[in-house]
């Protein structure tokens, strides 16, 4: 007998740890090669659930929560559910103290159904439908952001009441990432810009409407950003702004939203979003323009999604096929795909993955991961170091899937989308069950 036999804590002392970025923070792998998340097998979740399996790390998402409250002392946090909404994920936000991001009437519901009060509650998107605000007049959402003229006359028309609201504005600040990310440049779909005069003509029309309580200004730069410097010139151009618009009408805007994007290390190697550098260079930035223009200081939200969420995320497949192409490479594929994560698609978003449920027996090589769609595109993750004796019936585990995944996971194929099972201290609970080929067929109302 060992002391390992006789302590389990000093059993789990000895287990070795994953190299950090971007496993969570308290994964594990034991002396057969599981991965241990939260306390639990992921061998085992993957047999008693199957695969493809999301799992998310409710630990490490209340952790990462912490880091920003303890970063941003009296800055609004607004959780962007975009990036991953359940009524559970929505409740962790309403018990760490969050107001929330929605940007439909579906995402709202969820938040209403998690205990969110009205008045936490931000509703955004570039476009809402009248189905959208009437849903938010219902909730008593506390603001709503404008993103168009034709918008702001919607919601005129439309409020039943006194409606706060925010402008969202275009800075003009590119944070050079992956151009299908960037919303904080003049040439995207999103918000007012602030060149030529648009963003100030959106509050003059907004102070026209009697029934709209202009509250402040958004903004949204992009995602996946690393840059604190964009955030910085950002915070500069749009107090220089709110000191126009108090010029002009004589009204100090009392809000100011910067939005989220922070970013989060897909890689091992990748940096680290410096929130503390965040923090302080963004709050310079505000009291020297707002010492600068005679301005009081304005409230600041900031709204994190992928942060909060992205690294508790873990997907686990299994092999399906290991196909090797003499002189080209080995493709590994397995029963997932671009209908559970299609980033790398759209993005050109790069994973790695790792081997679980086994102790490796064989050097690695580079390989690529490989889905089961009719697509060529439908890689997962490439060159990545797999043992050389990988084999179908093995299970892999892809980090850093906590956001996005779930949202934009699709039927392509006509396949169900997996399971949301969520870990902490040893306890394990389901938060999507597995979609089913009934629940497919039921949709399916022609003759």
């Amino acid at each position: 007998m060992t002391l390992a036999d006789l302590f389990p804590t000093f059993r789990k002392s000895l287990l070795p740890r994953l190299p950090g970025a971007p496993w969570p923070v308290g994964a594990e792998l034991d002396r057969d090669g599981d991965l241990v998340l939260g306390g639990t097998s992921v061998a085992r979740i993957a047999a008693e659930h199957g695969t493809p399996c999301s799992i998310i790390d409710e630990g490490e998402v209340r952790m990462r929560c912490a880091q920003y409250r303890a970063a941003l002392p009296g800055v609004e946090i607004a959780y962007a559910s975009k990036a991953l909404l359940t009524r559970s994920v929505a409740r962790w936000m309403r018990e760490e103290g969050f107001a929330i991001d929605v940007c439909s009437a579906g995402e709202l519901a969820v938040a209403r159904e998690a205990g969110f009060p009205g008045e936490r509650i931000v509703l955004h998107g570039n476009v809402k439908t009248p189905a959208d605000l009437a849903a938010a007049a219902d909730a008593g959402v506390g603001r709503i952001v404008l993103d168009s003229f034709d918008e702001i006359a919607l919601l005129a028309e439309s409020a039943r009441e006194p409606q706060d609201v925010l402008v969202r504005v275009t800075p003009d600040v590119d944070p050079h990432t992956h151009r299908a990310v960037v919303t904080g440049v003049a040439d995207q779909k999103f918000g007012f810009a602030l060149a030529g005069g648009m963003a100030a003509e959106a509050v003059r029309r907004v102070f026209a409407q009697p029934r709209l309580r202009l509250a402040g200004l958004h903004c949204h730069l992009g995602s996946q950003l690393t840059r604190v410097a964009a955030y910085e010139e950002a915070t500069r151009h749009l107090l220089r702004f709110l000191a126009a618009v108090r010029d002009e009408h004589g009204v100090p805007l009392p809000q100011l939203d910067l939005g989220g994007g922070h970013a989060v290390p897909q890689l091992p190697g990748e940096d680290e979003f410096d929130l503390l550098g965040f923090a302080l260079r963004v709050r310079t930035a505000l009291h020297d323009e707002c010492r600068r223009h005679d301005l009081p200081e304005p409230r600041l939200t900031v709204e994190p999604g992928r942060a909060l969420v992205a690294r508790a995320g873990v997907t686990v497949y299994r092999v399906a096929a290991v196909k090797h192409v003499p002189g080209v490479r080995t493709f590994v594929a397995v029963d997932g795909g671009m209908s559970d994560n299609p980033r790398p698609a759209l993005y050109g978003t790069r994973y790695t993955a790792r081997l679980i449920g086994r102790p490796a027996t064989a050097e690695p090589r580079p390989v690529t991961v490989v889905g089961r769609q009719c697509e060529a595109g439908d890689v997962l993750a490439t060159d990545v170091p797999l043992p050389a004796d990988v084999r179908p019936g093995d299970l892999l585990a892809v980090p850093c899937t906590g956001a996005y995944h779930v949202p934009l996971s699709s039927n392509y194929n006509m396949l169900g989308r997996p399971p949301l099972i969520a870990v902490r201290d040893g306890r394990v609970e389901a938060l999507l069950r597995r979609e089913t080929t009934a629940d497919l067929l039921r949709r399916d109302v022609g003759a």
